[in-house]
């Protein structure tokens, strides 16, 4: 018997001896940080299906059905779909989580109470900011569910173990709630003042609104969404076409446009663009042309039908040729070399570009002489204002001559670089680069992707005759169909910010800058 017991226990030391360490230890246990980074991805990923499977509420506003849904999101913000007209962006709050209202339809009962009691209009707004409040409570409560719901689902099927799936749902609230908390720390409900709009062209204005009512009817975010909404009823109750654009008639509208380059297609969207925000004056910064020859004369024949005054300043790609064709056009008004004119309640000067780069026997001299060119225009500025004729808006076509008027014009415009761009400059000058209104021409299937057809509409006081709203108007280039219309306030113009300090040398409520 002895025998028996001590042969198991000479095999335990043997294997002990030839096994030192214990099979648990053979097996090393998954590093911390590993494993936190599973259980994020599962809460992430849970948190994500669940938002996308339930996380979105029905909700009536006003007369149209609405679907809210919180999306993640890297830069959060609004997105509100109108369909079939488009979408409006708002860059309403920076949070990982979009807030998406997609118009599904317009309820045909709610729709023609309205049309026969057109007295509730007048309602509509405090009833559309009730419905809003209303889906958006319910929007959250359903958003937390779902998150929780997806995390907790998910983490049962990964783990196994209720208590990390809880764990999992658990931390898909927190984090639900930690981007709530952020969306609220950095809501901006002036956002609703520079929508990005994409859809259909024409209907961008109405969507959009009015710059001057817009800028003096703001109260809250709620209240400007419910007459966005109203708006876009007013919109569906057409059938063939869609209400016109009723500007405000104290507004100056400004269509500015450059570096055609020669493309037929513009003339149609300018005359469009014409009609549909009612333009006084169309500001042309150059580069209308490619070369510049006799030949392409013919090309500038539709300037005649624009319906507008036609303000206009050489590119270098306009030849004096393209210049003496365009100065016997009846609606046309060439500046160059510091030249001024009176257009639509707004006094111009400008110049033509130096340099005419088609012309390869001649070196072109850069920077240095569109520098010059600009303190001449300058100059030509100075001398205007100690005529008593000041002027507004100054134009040059490269951005180099234009930056020479700075503290001379309370604005300047300028192309060139086929890109929009707008900055204040270091004394006061606000200076506009307009993008390619031609898509660059024939350059436009130079790249991968077609250069996009830019404008820009530019609202003016008509008493201060200064900036007050601008809209950047871009168009799929050549064989795309995709527009935007982006609103845009300066920061002085902004409800409740202070008026910016006029340009160096200019005493206040005077039209342009005192002599340096």
């Amino acid at each position: 018997m002895a025998r028996d017991f001590r042969a198991p226990a000479a095999l335990v030391r043997h294997y002990r001896a030839r096994h030192p360490h214990p099979v648990s230890e053979l097996i090393s246990p998954p590093h911390p940080y590993g494993r936190a980074a599973g259980l994020m991805a599962v809460v992430v990923l849970g948190a994500w299906l669940g938002l996308l499977i339930v996380g979105s509420v029905h909700a009536p506003v006003g007369p149209m059905d609405t679907r809210m849904t919180l999306r993640p999101s890297l830069t959060g913000g609004t997105k509100i779909d109108v369909s079939p007209l488009g979408a409006l962006e708002l860059r309403s709050h920076v949070a990982p989580i979009r807030l998406d209202v997609d118009v599904d339809r317009l309820d045909p009962v709610r729709s023609q109470a309205l049309v026969d009691h057109p007295e509730r209009i007048a309602g509509l707004q405090d009833e559309v900011t009730q419905d809003v409040g209303h889906g958006t409570l319910d929007l959250a409560v359903r958003s937390c569910a779902a998150v929780v719901a997806g995390a907790t689902a998910l983490g049962l099927a990964v783990y196994r173990r209720p208590r990390r799936a809880l764990a999992a749902g658990g931390l898909a609230l927190a984090l639900l709630a930690a981007s709530g908390a952020a969306a609220y720390a950095t809501w901006n409900p002036k956002s609703v003042l520079e929508p990005k709009f994409s859809g259909l062209l024409s209907s961008a204005p109405s969507v959009v609104g009015n710059a001057r009512s817009i800028v003096s009817e703001f109260d809250v975010y709620q209240q400007e969404l419910a007459r966005l909404v109203t708006n876009v009823t007013k919109l569906y109750d057409v059938t063939s076409t869609l209400p016109a654009y009723q500007p405000d008639p104290s507004t100056i509208r400004l269509l500015h446009v450059s570096d055609i380059h020669l493309n037929p297609a513009s003339w149609k969207i300018i005359a469009s663009l014409v009609e549909q925000y009612d333009i006084n004056v169309i500001v042309d910064s150059g580069d209308t042309m490619d070369h510049g020859s006799a030949t392409e004369n013919a090309f500038l024949d539709p300037i005649e039908d624009l319906g507008a005054p036609y303000v206009w300043v050489r590119g270098n790609h306009d030849s004096l040729t393209t210049q003496r064709y365009l100065q016997r056009m009846k609606n046309v008004h060439v500046l160059d070399e510091g030249g001024a004119a009176s257009v639509a309640g707004l006094r111009f000067a400008g110049t033509g570009d130096p340099q005419y780069t088609p012309d390869r026997s001649v070196r072109a001299e850069g920077k240095p002489v569109e520098e010059m060119a600009g303190i001449g225009l300058a100059s030509a500025l100075r001398d205007q204002r100690a005529a008593g004729t000041p002027v507004d808006i100054a134009v040059a076509h490269n951005p180099d001559a234009a930056r020479e008027t700075d503290g001379e014009v309370p604005l300047v415009l300028a192309g060139h670089v086929h890109r929009q761009e707008m900055e204040v400059m270091e004394d006061g000058t606000r200076l506009r680069i307009e993008g390619s209104t031609g898509g660059s021409g024939l350059r436009a299937v130079e790249g991968k992707y077609p250069d996009p057809v830019e404008t820009s509409v530019l609202y003016l006081d008509r008493e201060t005759r200064r900036l007050q709203a601008w809209d950047e108007i871009k168009l799929g280039g050549l064989g795309l169909t995709k527009a935007e219309v982006s609103r845009h306030l300066p920061k002085e113009n902004q409800p409740g910010a202070t008026p910016s300090p006029p340009p160096a040398g200019r005493s206040p409520g005077s039209g342009s800058p005192a002599p340096r």
